[in-house]
């Protein structure tokens, strides 16, 4: 089984549009560590995905061991993506689930692999853990609030095999 890092921004706008369990079938287990948990589960949020990430025996707490390196990333990041990162550097995670630039940036530089929440849904659809992208990717768009550029969204549909049609 690989071993899956994710980051606070896939769980929250997965679970915004009631598809969550969407890691949970590609990746089975997912780590998290305790920022992403506190981002996520703050009790004067009520984030979507808040309760899913309080019971779900599928998404787990990690605990960081190498404190140093989570603060020399604070320096650049926030707590969360901070944290996603020096995890899976810590358990030499196959993937890191992140969507901010400098997130990925710095994952990059440090050699960690990551996918983008886009990248997940492809590898959904190619995977036949979903039928079609375009549906969510509207709906990350309208429920969530994520920000997809029109020529992104075109390959990205491009990618999944799936026509464009009307760009909303």
């Amino acid at each position: 089984m690989k071993r899956i890092v994710s980051n606070t921004s896939p769980i929250i706008n997965l679970a915004c549009i009631g598809q969550l369990d969407i890691l949970r079938r590609l990746y089975g287990t997912i780590l998290i560590p305790q920022a992403v948990y506190d981002e996520i589960v703050r009790p004067d949020l009520n984030e979507p995905g808040s309760s899913e990430v309080r019971h779900s025996t599928w998404i787990q707490v990690h605990a960081i061991s190498n404190r140093h390196l989570v603060e020399a990333l604070k320096l650049e990041l926030d707590p969360g993506e901070a944290e996603a990162i020096a995890c899976a550097l810590e358990i030499k995670a196959d993937w890191l689930l992140l969507d901010e630039r400098l997130g990925r940036t710095v994952a990059h530089r440090m050699g960690v692999r990551h996918i983008g929440l886009l990248g997940i849904l492809i590898e959904a659809k190619r995977q036949g853990v979903i039928a079609t992208i375009k549906p969510m990717l509207d709906e990350l768009k309208t429920k969530a609030g994520f920000w997809i550029a029109p020529p992104l969204y075109a390959r990205v549909l491009e990618a999944a095999g799936e026509t464009i049609g009307f760009l909303n």
